[in-house]
């Protein structure tokens, strides 16, 4: 899942893609390095972030989404966790709804998935960070109040995907216990996605000639893929796709050898 983001205040990106001409040759770009799905947001979620109104957020994605579907050449996501923004998005054709809410911020969202018939991603997060609670245990309690919130709505089950949230609402050392949880979360029988993309838990990685933001993302999600984890949502397609084509490499050279 390749990332543009048409903000401008996003941690890594941030103005980068802001307008439609720009945001249209990320998004291809990212399709011909191997992204599957190009995810769109207009607001950023980083920590300490300026939230925007639904009408600010649609003014930023109206001038792109209907071009960008068309033109995307993979289904396009949706980043947004407003209920409006998402009915408005699917209407011009987007496919998955990627709300870091986990369909519990607002009421109406699971029911505009459902009546578009939309894939969602379900991402964990908590208003505050508590280090000292199991957050293993909070992200299934978690999961379960929006799993029964789209049963209730009628999304099917197998347009679900599971996010553990790293980055939200998480001390350091449970941003890492949760990409740990992978295989127990896996317990729900839904696919894992993971976003842990250039995010700050890698701030201390070595710099310089190395980027180090970029290895500490790839070392992350090769663990991650290795727990089981399947979709993941990234600013580098290209250097995830060999990183994983060495990776499948590896594991079918063990399997016949």
């Amino acid at each position: 899942m390749g990332i543009v983001n048409v903000t401008p205040d996003s941690f890594s990106d941030g103005g980068l893609f802001a307008s439609p001409q720009a945001a249209l040759a990320q998004a291809a770009r990212l399709a011909a390095e191997g992204a599957s799905i190009v995810d769109v947001g207009a607001e950023s979620t980083r920590p300490g972030h300026s939230p925007v109104s639904p009408e600010e957020e649609w003014a930023r994605l109206e001038p792109l989404l209907a071009e960008l579907v068309v033109k995307a050449g993979v289904p396009v996501s949706i980043d947004t966790y407003k209920a409006e923004t998402a009915r408005r998005a699917l209407q011009a054709g987007v496919a998955v709804v990627n709300d870091i809410w986990g369909l519990q911020r607002d009421p109406a969202m699971a029911s505009v998935v459902a009546e578009a018939g939309a894939a969602v991603v379900i991402m964990h997060n908590r208003e505050t960070v508590e280090p000292e609670i199991d957050i293993a245990d909070d992200m299934e309690r978690f999961f379960e109040r929006s799993l029964d919130l789209a049963r209730r709505a009628g999304v099917p089950e197998n347009h679900i995907l599971l996010d553990p949230g790293v980055g939200f609402g998480k001390s350091r050392e449970q941003n890492y216990q949760a990409l740990r949880a992978i295989p127990r979360l896996m317990g729900f029988g839904l696919p894992i996605l993971v976003g842990v993309s250039r995010k700050s838990i890698f701030r201390d990685l070595p710099s310089g000639a190395l980027d180090g933001r970029l290895i500490g993302t790839l070392s992350a999600n090769l663990l991650a893929a290795s727990m089981g984890a399947r979709v993941f949502r990234v600013h580098d397609a290209l250097e995830h796709k060999a990183a994983f084509s060495v990776m499948n490499d590896l594991q079918a050279f063990k399997a016949h050898g």
